[in-house]
């Protein structure tokens, strides 16, 4: 039979008030702290959380909401999203919508359902009803890479506007003018904002953008491919692309090799994220590349930060949840990326 608190309260020595102080995240004095976790240790004692939560509305743990788990850049946020939320003893629940709103509410009601203390979510669409939700249940909400502009919530972005104008810029110093832009959804906020910085960098070099080679697509490898491909197949083709996501990059460069393209003598070539893939491609590309890592680093914090947040426990010391975190100004933390240079860019022939 499983132990219960009652048998970890009688081997330590303490009441089950204490045991149960420290289970739930209290202070307790050192001494009963190292005797609780030696009578757990010697009883193999689990924490029934679903209990907890009902008891104390506190479940540690923290939904995750994400178009799509094949998305390279989700996974890698959501690895350092785990590591910070670990060191708080939190536990994650990973909801892959498949980029479809619909799908988005019906894992944000699932969230809801098994009580998780707060979500981090990546929107999949410009809907905000799934953001709603969980505001309406009053739990803290993260969004990252993609901000919702009717939802006042604490949100991680970075400035993609400027990352892509720096890809773009370094094409156009290279001689290129007509330079293929693969995109994601045209609704979108990273589209937006990553196809903003390939128009200013025109503006800047006051050179005319030629609008047949704008390609949308999903963020996929599928649709990177095909992007390409059509590029490719215009009358007068471009000289050089961009690829705005990792999933575009990787299918791009698959529709190139089989069109029997050489980078950068027949196509110079700029691909985002996916450092490491980069150098496995020869020649090494030039990659705009998005800090995944500080990303769900700071979300994870900025959601640890609204479940502390300035709330006073009887005790006077401070706990891990609170109502006065609605108090706190909402934050925009926005990051920088960073543009490495590698060997697919060849100047334009005068």
């Amino acid at each position: 039979m499983a132990a219960t608190i009652k048998d970890v309260a009688r081997m330590a020595n303490l009441s089950i008030a204490t045991v149960s102080k420290y289970i739930n995240g209290g202070h307790v004095i050192d001494a009963n702290r190292v005797a609780i976790e030696e009578a757990i240790r010697q009883l193999d004692y689990r924490v029934n959380t679903m209990a907890r939560g009902l008891k104390t509305r506190r479940t540690k743990s923290i939904g995750v909401l994400i178009p799509s788990v094949r998305m390279i850049f989700c996974m890698d946020m959501i690895s350092a999203i785990e590591d910070e939320l670990s060191r708080e003893d939190f536990s994650t629940l990973i909801c892959d919508c498949q980029g479809r709103p619909e799908q988005e509410e019906r894992k944000m009601a699932f969230l809801l359902e098994k009580q998780v203390d707060g979500v981090i979510m990546m929107p999949s669409s410009s809907s905000s009803v799934a953001a709603r939700m969980a505001l309406a249940a009053g739990i803290p909400l993260i969004l990252v890479d993609r901000p919702l502009p009717d939802i006042a919530a604490d949100s991680v972005l970075v400035d993609n506007m400027t990352l892509a104008k720096a890809a773009t810029t370094e094409l156009l110093r290279a001689g290129h003018q007509r330079i293929g832009v693969i995109c994601g959804p045209e609704d979108i906020y990273t589209t937006k904002q990553r196809l903003s910085g390939y128009y200013e960098a025109y503006e800047a070099d006051n050179t005319q953008v030629a609008s047949d080679c704008i390609s949308f697509s999903d963020y996929s490898l599928e649709g990177g491919y095909k992007s390409l491909e059509k590029l490719m197949s215009l009358t007068e083709p471009p000289t050089a692309v961009l690829a705005t996501n990792y999933e575009t990059t990787i299918g791009a460069i698959m529709a190139i090799n089989r069109a029997g393209l050489r980078i950068p003598g027949d196509l110079s070539f700029v691909g985002f994220d996916g450092l490491d893939m980069s150098t496995l491609i020869k020649p090494e590309l030039t990659m705009a590349l998005q800090p995944v890592q500080q990303i769900g680093e700071q979300a994870a914090k900025l959601l640890l930060g609204r479940l502390t947040a300035n709330n006073k426990s009887d005790s006077g010391k401070s706990s891990i949840y609170g109502s006065d975190a609605d108090m706190i100004p909402k934050r925009e933390i926005m990051l920088a990326g960073k543009l490495t240079q590698g060997s697919s860019i060849a100047k334009m022939k005068i």
